[in-house]
């Protein structure tokens, strides 16, 4: 359960931003005990894997903060995202944390599951951000790019460390992503609701 827990709250980081999960993985792989990474996924403790993360997160984040540009990256990331995904999944639930001294036998016997798995959370999580940015964008006239996208690599990062230090906060995270997805939508209903009725109104005065 732990496994599944540590992998997917890297895969929902990764959502969220690519480069983030990976990097945090590479790092505490590379200059802490608190994770081993498995056989397959030393690389990612590499020292010019883990500079060229670096470079790519500085990248992504100085994009994601200006308005019209955040939308291009997104489109980008429509691809990236998810494949961080699969990779954080992969590894992370593979790995020996802090907390996960046994992993199970469902990545070593199957593992395209997990990467799989990886993909569809990060895909959901990049579509629910990418939906939600230019309302935030319209809303604010553009101001609250930056601080929307200030906030969602600070959740990245916590979720990230969350996952591996100690995963059952991962449900927390899970829990209020749901409850987001149920108000995101229930807004853009009554927004649609409010349009529809503005439009109306006008064709009858």
């Amino acid at each position: 359960m732990l496994e599944v827990l540590t992998g997917s709250g890297l895969a929902a980081s990764a959502g969220l931003n690519a480069y983030i999960p990976l990097l945090v993985m590479g790092l505490l792989a590379r200059y802490t005990d608190a994770i081993a990474l498995p056989g397959g996924w030393q690389w990612l403790g590499n020292g010019w894997v883990v500079a060229i993360l670096a470079v790519l997160l500085v990248v992504e984040l100085v994009a994601d903060k200006v308005p019209v540009v955040d939308h291009v990256n997104d489109v980008v990331q429509t691809v990236v995202r998810p494949t961080a995904g699969g990779l954080a999944f992969g590894a992370g639930a593979g790995s020996e944390t802090v907390t996960v001294t046994d992993p199970g036998e469902f990545v070593s016997t199957h593992q395209w599951v997990p990467v799989l798995v990886g993909v569809l959370i990060a895909l959901g999580v990049h579509l629910l951000k990418s939906a939600a940015r230019p309302v935030i964008n319209a809303a604010t006239a553009g101001v609250g790019a930056p601080v929307a996208s200030t906030a969602e690599d600070a959740t990245s990062v916590i979720v990230s460390l969350a996952a591996i230090l100690l995963p059952v906060l991962v449900l927390v995270f899970l829990v209020g992503l749901v409850f987001f997805v149920a108000w995101f939508l229930r807004r853009r209903a009554d927004r649609r609701r409010d349009r529809r009725a503005a439009r109306q109104g006008h064709l009858r005065s």
